[in-house]
């Protein structure tokens, strides 16, 4: 059975840390392209990161670049997010997908959008004093 369950959310301070977990079973994280993506309470599904399966690249959205690293973890299927220095607008359910790449070259972006396969209920993340 195909499962896929985002994890770690919660509520931090201002500038605090948090490490999301993109955990599957049934199927192996390492054939995907993975993307994390968060929808805020009233606004459009954004995507965060993702990471390629070819070669390993990552891309990162402007508004967590250098504050957010994925990577993932064979041994355990699963994907990470590390966010860190987060503020108030980072506050959204954060859900994990698999994508599928537009680019030739094996990078995860651009990737459409048309193309989601978004498999768990989400993690939610606060981010508030």
């Amino acid at each position: 059975q195909v499962q896929v369950v985002e994890s770690g959310g919660g509520l931090v301070q201002p500038g605090g840390s948090l490490r999301l977990s993109c955990a599957a079973s049934g199927f192996t994280l390492d054939y995907y392209y993975i993307g994390w993506f968060r929808q805020a309470p009233g606004k459009e599904r954004e995507g965060v990161s993702c990471i390629s399966s070819s070669d390993g690249s990552t891309y990162y959205a402007d508004s967590v670049k250098g504050r957010f690293t994925i990577s993932r973890d064979t041994a355990k299927n699963t994907v990470y997010l590390q966010m860190n220095s987060l503020k108030p607008e980072d506050t959204a359910v954060y859900y994990c997908a698999t994508l599928e790449p537009l680019a030739a070259d094996g990078s995860c972006y651009p990737f459409n959008s048309q193309r989601l396969d978004f498999w768990g209920k989400g993690t939610l993340v606060t981010v508030s004093s």
